[in-house]
């Protein structure tokens, strides 16, 4: 079953042999997370939670960006009080794949960045290609990656978390996987190849063997996501409604045009 996407769909959605692939498809902005993508990939998630004849979901991205985090020019551009509703939604997106009942592959093509990062770290499996790199570059913008570490938190030691959030140094596929953050890195020409092979194991599993085994996995991780959802929002909110964070990215979407 194939969805015909529509020029203003940001995110497509496609079901073969069980496998649901669910595509970020905003090149215009780098694949950041704005209010209608996040909307549209939290629509496609549920989606393949509810269909029966999907047992694996792929998250999948076009362009040379994965997803480089949240959209700026819409977090800049919005009231103070709105600030929340981005980290929020991050927030809601995360628990989303972590407790969908289908197990999640990622497979990064591309470069990823601050936000986006969550996404790859709430992911069952993440296949990186050799030429992604990854960076948490909150720090540059007087932000600090507090949505995003109900995840990447549980995936980091807390040397690899405290050298990446803090320095927002970008780093290799192979260090992400040494790191932890990715399951495997292979080279661009094998990520499909790779991707489809793990796919095709999981489909073997039954429905439910897959979705209890994946509860007792991320039990502790669902449960760190709930206890402390709203004080990672509110920090999150706070920084970005505050001038400094606000003139940073402004600066930074000058520098981008």
């Amino acid at each position: 079953m194939t969805e015909q996407p529509t020029r203003s769909e940001l995110v497509h959605y496609e079901v073969v042999d069980a496998i649901a692939t669910v595509t970020l498809d905003s090149p215009h902005n780098r694949n950041a997370l704005s209010a209608q993508l996040i909307g549209e990939l939290i629509e496609r998630l549920e989606r393949a939670e509810a269909d029966d004849a999907v047992k694996v979901v792929v998250l999948a991205a076009t362009g040379a960006v994965f997803c480089s985090g949240a959209d700026l020019s819409e977090a800049s551009a919005g009231a103070p009080g709105d600030a929340a509703q981005g980290p929020r939604a991050i927030v809601r997106l995360q628990r989303l794949i972590v407790s969908h009942a289908k197990p999640v592959i990622c497979r990064v093509q591309g470069a990823v960045r601050a936000g986006g990062i969550g996404l790859v770290a709430a992911a069952d499996v993440a296949v990186a290609a050799d030429t992604a790199s990854f960076a948490l570059t909150e720090v540059k913008l007087g932000l600090a990656p507090a949505a995003i570490s109900l995840t990447v938190l549980q995936r980091l030691s807390s040397r690899a978390a405290a050298y990446t959030f803090l320095t927002g140094e970008r780093f290799g596929a192979a260090d992400a996987a040494s790191m932890g953050l990715v399951t495997s890195a292979v080279a661009a020409e094998d990520l499909d190849t790779e991707v489809a092979r793990i796919g095709a194991e999981l489909v073997t599993g039954s429905a439910q063997g897959l979705r209890e085994t994946k509860r007792l996995l991320n039990s502790d991780l669902l449960a760190g996501i709930d206890a402390r959802a709203e004080e990672v929002t509110e920090l999150s909110a706070r920084l970005f409604g505050s001038d400094a964070a606000r003139e940073a990215m402004l600066a930074f979407l000058a520098r981008g045009k």
